[in-house]
């Protein structure tokens, strides 16, 4: 075979038929469902009924710690976002968020932790907290002078 008839092949297979094969007309776009709001507000209102229930087996005195309750709370979480899908929502939305922040603050608004009040050291302590890393950059700049000119010495 000629390597001119050879390109001129490799030209029809790789330009011609992908082309007659492939349309050139764009995809229509796809549907979107429109969010069912109503439902999810029901969907949502039974997984949290879910949770209140689960919520019962563990003490009162538990539900600030997370180990106790993280299990039932992914469960909740998990429920919401497959109820979002099944009624063609976006997970979170708003009207989900706002059920979510209603169960913290039903179960979990007693479980702010007191921020601890900083305070400066005192100043002895701050004053050799700066002092060590000037000493420290002076004594490296001098080290590194007075090697530079030991080098010229020997060299």
């Amino acid at each position: 075979m000629d390597i001119n008839e050879f390109a001129v092949l490799k030209l029809f297979v790789v330009g011609v038929l992908p082309s007659d094969s492939f349309s050139t007309e764009p995809t229509p776009p796809r549907v979107r469902k429109v969010c069912n709001e109503s439902r999810l507000q029901w969907e949502v209102e039974v997984c949290g009924e879910g949770f209140k229930e689960d919520m019962t087996h563990i003490d009162p005195q538990n539900w600030c710690n997370l180990t106790h309750f993280i299990s039932e709370y992914h469960l909740f979480t998990l429920c919401t976002e497959t109820k979002s899908q099944i009624v063609d929502c976006y997970w979170p939305n708003p009207l989900v968020e706002r059920y979510i922040i209603h169960i913290h603050k039903h179960f979990f608004s007693n479980c702010t932790i007191d921020q601890p009040v900083w305070l400066d050291p005192p100043d002895d302590t701050l004053t050799i907290l700066i002092l060590i890393p000037v000493f420290l950059t002076l004594a490296m700049i001098g080290l590194v002078v007075w090697c530079s000119k030991r080098s010229d010495i020997l060299a």
